[in-house]
C-alpha cells in the first residue's frame, strides 16, 4: 500500500508553492520600466503664441464671415516660415571664411531658436561669384509654435526697428498666397547685438500659406498686425 505524502511543509522551510500572497512583496519598478526600446519622457511643450491663438479665435471668424469661407479645414493657414541667408559673395575659392559661417549661424540660431543647415549652389554664377556644389546660403525653416513667435517678434518688434519703416511691400505675394519680404540687416531683432557684429548681412523671409491666395493672405497678415505699406505710396 502507497505512503501518503505529507504536504505539511518542513520547519524552517517554506510551503509548497512558494510565499502566500500577502506575504509577497509588492514590485515597485513600474511596469515596463528598464526594458530596451522604452520611448523617453515627452519634451515641454512650447507655450501656445498669443498670434495664435489671436487667429483662432479672431480672424477665422473674420475670413469666415468676409469671404464665406466657414470651413475651418479650408481657410488659409500658415503652414511654415523659412529664413535664408546668402553668403555666396563672401565664398573665398572653394570655402566660407569661418568667421562668415560662425555669425551668420548664430545670428539665425538666436532670431529663431533653431540650428541652421548649409545649402549648396545648384549652378555657378560668375557675377556673384558662385561655384555649383559649395555651400553658399544658411537656411532655417520654422513650424508650429515656434513659427508663430518668431511672426509675432517680426511683426512687433523688428519691423518698428527698420531706418525710414513705411511699412512692408504688398508686392510680394505669389498666386498661391505664399509671401516673401526682405532685411538689410539682422540688427532689427533685439537678439542681435551689432556690437559684438563682424559684419552686417540681411536676410529672406518667406511666409508659405495652405489654402490661399492673395487676397486671403494679405487679409490674414493685416489681421495678425502685418504693417504693409498704405495703398497709393510706393
Amino acid at each position: 500500500m502507497a505512503e501518503k505524502k505529507d504536504n505539511k511543509p518542513k520547519e524552517g522551510g517554506a510551503p509548497k508553492g512558494g510565499a502566500p500572497k500577502e506575504a509577497r512583496g509588492k514590485d515597485t519598478k513600474p511596469k515596463g520600466a528598464g526594458k530596451k526600446g522604452d520611448a523617453p519622457e515627452p519634451p515641454a511643450q512650447t507655450p501656445k503664441s498669443r498670434l495664435r491663438q489671436m487667429y483662432d479665435a479672431q480672424v477665422r471668424a473674420k475670413v469666415a464671415e468676409k469671404f464665406g469661407v466657414t470651413n475651418p479645414m479650408a481657410q488659409p493657414r500658415l503652414e511654415k516660415i523659412v529664413l535664408n541667408v546668402n553668403m555666396g559673395r563672401h565664398l573665398d575659392g572653394t570655402k566660407l571664411p569661418p568667421h562668415i559661417v560662425a555669425q551668420v549661424t548664430d545670428t539665425l540660431t538666436k532670431i529663431s531658436g533653431q540650428k541652421p543647415v548649409m545649402l549648396k549652389a545648384k549652378k555657378s554664377v560668375s557675377n556673384f561669384k558662385v561655384r555649383a556644389g559649395y555651400p553658399t546660403a544658411a537656411m532655417v525653416t520654422l513650424r508650429r509654435e515656434r513659427m508663430w513667435h518668431f511672426l509675432d517678434r517680426l511683426i512687433h518688434l523688428a519691423t518698428p526697428r527698420i531706418k525710414d519703416f513705411r511699412g512692408v511691400s504688398r508686392n510680394g505675394f505669389d498666386r498661391q498666397g505664399n509671401y516673401s519680404m526682405g532685411l538689410n540687416e539682422q540688427g532689427v531683432f533685439p537678439e542681435i547685438n551689432m556690437a559684438e557684429a563682424q559684419f552686417t548681412h540681411g536676410m529672406n523671409i518667406n511666409l508659405t500659406f495652405r489654402n490661399s491666395n492673395r487676397e486671403l493672405s494679405e487679409f490674414v497678415l493685416e489681421q495678425l498686425g502685418m504693417p504693409f505699406e498704405k495703398v497709393g505710396e510706393n
